[in-house]
């Protein structure tokens, strides 16, 4: 597929603030973004959304008459929709008011007021969301590997594996908590498991936690996906035995380079 450049994008921007809009759109032309329509309310922004699919909604938290999650619902409940990148801009910094968006596999949540680096950074991952360049190893055929996604949330599978498609892997099995995993590791052969942190039943440090202790598949490969990034709990994920730690939500030029690190290494 042809690599596509920031210019060829089309974004929504959803921001209730005239001023917002304007200074938001000064840094998207900074990054060669030319193409971006405007709402200023929830319904409006579908209304428009659901006439011109853009590549990427960009959307404030607060509305009139709703708020950036409410949108993110309606679009992920959407099977047309479903699958369009969301960034979100936002002064709120609660972990608990964001997590909602991280699960539903958001390419950015980027502070207000933001800088250029972490606009570019968001740019970037949706280029590469949008883009597929197969991953070159030594030791495997990408699109041969047997690669185990778990995590609670059917959205962020889809994330996960939209990422790992667009890289060349083809053979997926999902599982929705670690208990469901350990089930279907009991059954088939994987080459990598791609785990979320939180989950019911089994939480993904548990999974991996079986995996190291097993005589069949303690050698798996383990890359964690978790939205809990502070020292003391990456500390806690690393003694577990995972091999890499990818953040909620994460750019998936990041992932390329770990999953090829991971591969080779093993």
């Amino acid at each position: 597929m042809q690599s596509l450049s920031p210019s060829d994008l089309n974004i929504m921007l959803v921001e209730p603030s005239a001023m917002q809009r304007k200074i938001i759109i000064q840094q998207l032309q900074k990054e060669q973004v030319e193409a971006i329509d405007q709402a200023q309310s929830c319904e409006q922004a579908l209304e428009r959304i659901r006439a011109v699919t853009p590549d990427l909604i960009i959307s404030a938290l607060h509305f009139e008459d709703g708020t950036g999650l409410d949108l993110l619902q309606t679009i992920r409940n959407d099977p047309q929709l479903e699958e369009l990148p969301f960034m979100l801009i936002s002064s709120e910094t609660r972990r608990e008011q964001l997590e909602q968006f991280k699960q539903s596999g958001v390419v950015a949540i980027l502070p207000k007021p933001f800088n250029r680096q972490h606009l570019g950074s968001a740019i970037n991952a949706t280029l590469d969301l949008l883009t597929a360049e197969e991953l070159e190893l030594e030791l495997y055929d990408i699109d041969k590997l047997r690669v185990l996604v778990v995590d609670d949330s059917r959205m962020a599978r889809k994330v996960i594996r939209r990422v790992l498609t667009n890289l060349g892997v083809q053979n997926f099995q999902e599982a929705a908590d670690g208990s469901e995993a350990i089930e279907l590791l009991s059954q088939h052969v994987f080459d990598l498991v791609v785990t979320d942190y939180n989950m019911p039943e089994v939480t993904g440090l548990e999974l991996t936690e079986h995996i190291r202790r097993s005589d069949t598949y303690s050698h798996l490969p383990v890359m964690m996906v978790t939205s809990e990034a502070n020292d003391a709990h990456l500390s806690h994920v690393a003694q577990s035995g995972v091999n890499a730690i990818a953040d909620k939500p994460f750019e998936p030029e990041f992932v390329k380079r770990i999953l090829g690190r991971l591969l080779e290494d093993y």
